[in-house]
């Protein structure tokens, strides 16, 4: 869920780079200014139109976007076991999570477009992927046995726990990546896969395959995204219009509370196991998708594409989202969400605002460097040396004579006719 990219926003072209955040490597993008999008109105034109930034750095709209979505996730966690008493927050929780995940979720594929399978790539994937699930995964079942006093807590790596099903998901998701980029049609597929998901019962329970199949169309979408696309949900008309649709959706889910199972939104049952007929599982997999990406684009919609004061922390939201979790499940076990001051409207914001604050004390740069020999660690000694690295650092390495100043040329033409040593010795 998680690394610099060009700048976005409207400016003048701005040089390819590469990304090299946790989420993985990226394609080089296209900074071409949207200018007069849509139907040109100036209305359309998007809210911030910052300088224009040099290539190497990241893009203020995506670390904004990152960490946003982060502080939703956490806030959803926290209000779980309280929800129950209070019926605007059970109705806020439904619609938190009818979109935070699935924009999470297409900010990674839109980060994965540039991986083909090569070693750097696959390298990447492993060190900044597979390693922190299998230390996060061994760890939640650890801190459960000697904070909640169980020592049955089983440490499985083919069982995700609590919240590294995201990484198994984007470790599964990323590999196959070049398959949905060699199709013509890679939604339709995608969409297709999940729906078949969710009318198949007893199926994922390893790796958590059904949540990693239902929420697969979000990741291919993000593939399928570009530069354009994040422009257009940006425009001022388009910003406007997510506050109607917001406020709706708050009070569409008022209404469902005691009419719709939230199961449904954590995408990891099929319609069977909600005692429900197995065409159900289709039409609420389509229907999900359609208001979640709706949600989705409202989200995007206002989050600044400006620098901010959290802008450097979408930089460590690995951090936040897998450390996050401690607090929540360490408060859980210890009974504190028990506490009677708790369950009214001051003890929810109360809650809201602690773990909200948390978070972001979790993504910020100390945190980050403390943590760095999980979340993103070197691991030279595991893996072969790259061919392709070594042979730049040989070609960099070459004589000083393949480097003389451009008037010292024709010194050596002079000089032509002297012995020279065979083509390509020199060579990376």
């Amino acid at each position: 869920m998680f690394h610099a990219a060009p700048s976005l926003v409207p400016g003048s072209r701005s040089p390819k780079n590469r990304n090299d955040q946790h989420n993985g490597p990226q394609d080089d993008h296209d900074d071409r200014s949207p200018g007069r999008s849509g139907s040109g109105r100036p209305g359309d034109r998007p809210a911030e139109r910052p300088s224009p930034r040099p290539g190497g750095q990241r893009d203020a709209f995506f670390d904004n976007a990152k960490y946003l979505a982060i502080v939703l996730v956490a806030l959803g966690h926290s209000w779980e076991p309280l929800k129950g008493d209070s019926r605007v927050l059970q109705a806020a929780y439904m619609l938190v999570y009818t979109f935070h995940m699935p924009a999470f979720i297409v900010v990674s594929g839109f980060f994965s477009r540039s991986f083909d399978g090569s070693p750097a790539r696959l390298k990447r994937l492993i060190t900044g992927v597979a390693v922190p699930y299998v230390v996060f995964e061994s760890a939640y079942p650890l801190f459960k046995r000697f904070v909640d006093h169980d020592p049955q807590a089983a440490i499985t790596l083919l069982d995700p726990y609590y919240l590294t099903w995201f990484l198994c998901a984007l470790f599964i998701w990323r590999l196959t990546t070049p398959i949905w980029k060699m199709l013509r049609h890679p939604l339709p597929v995608a969409l297709a896969i999940a729906m078949l998901a969710s009318l198949t019962p007893h199926f994922g329970g390893d790796l958590d395959l059904q949540r990693v199949l239902q929420f697969l169309p979000y990741f291919v979408l993000g593939l399928c995204l570009r530069p354009e696309h994040f422009r257009l949900v940006r425009r001022r008309s388009v910003r406007i219009a997510a506050v109607p649709v917001f406020a709706a959706s708050l009070a569409f889910c008022w209404w469902a509370v005691s009419r719709v199972d939230t199961g449904w939104l954590y995408h990891r049952s099929a319609a069977q196991e909600f005692g429900q007929p197995w065409w159900v599982g289709p039409l609420m997999q389509l229907g999900l998708l359609g208001c979640s990406l709706l949600l989705t684009a409202c989200f995007f919609s206002w989050v600044p594409g400006r620098r901010t004061w959290f802008t450097a922390l979408g930089a460590g939201t690995l951090c936040g989202y897998l450390l996050h979790g401690f607090l929540i499940k360490g408060a859980d076990y210890r009974g504190w969400f028990d506490h009677p001051a708790l369950h009214g409207p001051l003890g929810e914001i109360a809650v809201s605002v602690a773990i909200a604050a948390a978070v972001t004390a979790l993504c910020s740069p100390p945190v980050r460097r403390v943590f760095r020999f999980v979340m993103e660690p070197k691991m030279a000694w595991a893996f072969k040396p790259d061919a392709a690295e070594l042979a730049r650092e040989r070609a960099g390495r070459q004589p000083d004579r393949d480097r003389r100043p451009e008037q010292e040329l024709p010194r050596e033409r002079e000089s032509a006719s002297a012995p020279r040593e065979p083509a390509g010795v020199q060579e990376g």
